[in-house]
């Protein structure tokens, strides 16, 4: 069961933002690839055609600050805008991966510019909206963590690095979370993080109970939990938002589950969400979610039916994100799209209706909307 509603609406749309180095050491900007830069209040109205009137957004740090400490939100203000004609609530990444040029999370200056960052976009956001403000300080820090300091995936590829990746960046959300706390004692602070589960390939089940507890170590270091002398409080969990995909769960060192899970090898959703609330009793949502091609329609159909199992079981939920809405094109590879969201895109980066996932979403969002689920 819900508390007090946070979200202004329960189903939600992201748009991808990532703006980091690839592993082929090239800048990406999926707002300018897919366009929604310029088509926001294109994308915005068809949100609100579908009654969904929360959106993730991301600034794309390396694109407002290209000079330390000289920032221009003009870009970000568009989208403010925008949201603001068409009564779109917006939940704001200041970190989608990306960082300017010659920063990196172990970087000597890193903290420290990604506070000022936080200062300034408060004071920025207050000067141009009465709303509240509902930031994510840095996403998926267990991800990047892994994607920089394990996989070389980006910056600054590293391997066996993981860790000290993980620590610099929960220092500098730490320090983030409380220079917008200053400037804004009323913000709303949204950790995000992959829901994941490693399955047993026949290894050491300590070892295995270890890894799955990874996922976690980044909201526990932020809350105070782990890692005291970052200073990290409680009250900084404020809102945690999970992500889930198909290939969240896997065997051994990447083997994924198969989807359909037609062999119930999987652990359902439901109990994954449960878990996480038991850990914190904070308010959740599952702030990413969807499928890439054939199922997507069916990957809407089963999330919804597992988080409502998840609120009727007792946790205190509050939405569910598809991300991205609107297709978006691979990090490595700008020419290969992914087919995913509710709106693939043409050559033209025209949206096009994916009518199954449309019409799957309309007919559950109706059916939650029936005095027996209005309270889910």
């Amino acid at each position: 069961m819900r508390s007090t509603q946070i979200f202004k609406s329960y189903w939600q749309g992201g748009f991808e933002c990532a703006d980091h180095i690839n592993r082929h050491g090239d800048r990406v900007n999926l707002l300018q690839e897919t366009q929604h830069d310029l088509r926001v209040a294109e994308d915005y109205r068809l949100l609100t055609d579908l009654e969904i009137y929360t959106v993730r957004e991301g600034i794309c740090w390396s694109n407002v600050e290209k000079t330390p400490g000289i920032y221009d939100f003009s870009e970000v203000l568009r989208r403010m805008r925008a949201a603001q004609d068409l009564g779109i609530q917006q939940v704001w990444d200041l970190i989608h991966f990306g960082y300017p040029d010659g920063l990196f999370p172990t970087h000597p200056h890193f903290a420290a510019r990604f506070e000022q960052l936080c200062r300034a976009f408060a004071r920025f956001y207050t000067e141009h909206s009465n709303d509240t403000l509902f930031v994510v300080p840095i996403n998926e820090i267990s991800f990047l963590s892994w994607m920089s300091g394990e996989n070389r995936g980006t910056v600054p590829f590293a391997a066996h690095n993981g860790w000290d990746i993980k620590y610099h960046l929960c220092n500098a959300a730490i320090r983030g979370i409380r220079a917008l706390k200053e400037e804004v004692p009323e913000c709303r602070i949204v950790l995000v993080e992959p829901l994941i589960r490693i399955h047993s390939h026949g290894g050491c089940e300590l070892d295995l109970q270890r890894r799955n507890e990874y996922q976690f170590e980044a909201m526990d270091i932020i809350g105070g939990r782990m890692c005291p002398e970052l200073g990290g409080e409680e009250g900084f969990l404020d809102i945690l938002g999970f992500n889930y995909y198909w290939n969240c769960q896997w065997r051994g060192e990447g083997e994924s589950l198969c989807w359909p899970d037609l062999t119930d090898e999987r652990i359902p959703l439901h109990q994954l969400l449960l878990q996480a609330y038991d850990r914190y009793k904070k308010p959740m949502f599952l702030s990413e979610t969807g499928h890439f091609g054939e199922g997507r329609a069916e990957w809407i159909n089963e999330i919804a039916n597992e988080t409502r199992m998840a609120a009727e079981m007792g946790a205190d939920f509050h939405g569910i994100c598809i991300y991205p809405v609107t297709d978006r094109p691979d990090w490595d590879n700008l020419s290969s799209y992914s087919n995913c969201g509710l709106f693939d895109l043409d050559e033209q980066c025209n949206r096009i209706a994916h009518t199954q996932s449309i019409a799957e979403l309309r007919q559950i969002m109706e059916l939650q909307n029936t005095p027996e689920h209005v309270n889910y």
